[in-house]
């Protein structure tokens, strides 16, 4: 049941990517954790898996999310989101800093779970 449990909210978000419920409101210039992590779940094959490069949709979820990121409060609670739901929900942390590279998209939130989302 407990596994169901984390597939189940894996599935209402992602990176991942990455922080179970760190942002729950959401606020006019971003989206909330909840939101970024259900955006990025097209993702989910490539950070979780083998899967060698992310597919179209996780490519566009990516671009998404990158453009709500629009201030500084607004990357890093996406920056603590993924901090904290990455490793919760099973991403890969090699795969997740792939992932902008590997979709051509610049992203202004580190994906890398020893980054300091603070600074």
């Amino acid at each position: 049941m407990e596994k169901k449990l984390v597939s189940f909210s894996w599935s209402l978000g992602v990176l991942a990517f990455i922080m179970i419920l760190a942002v729950k409101s959401k606020s006019v210039d971003a989206m909330s954790c909840e939101d970024a992590l259900t955006a990025l779940m097209p993702c989910r094959p490539f950070l979780t898996t083998g899967v060698d490069s992310p597919d179209p949709p996780c490519c566009q979820a990516v671009a998404t999310v990158t453009a709500s990121a629009t201030t500084t409060l607004a990357r890093r609670e996406l920056c603590r989101c993924f901090e904290k739901a990455g490793p919760a929900l099973g991403v890969i942390p090699d795969k997740a800093k792939q992932l902008p590279q590997k979709c051509g998209i610049s992203v202004p939130v580190p994906i890398d779970p020893t980054i300091n989302c603070d600074t």
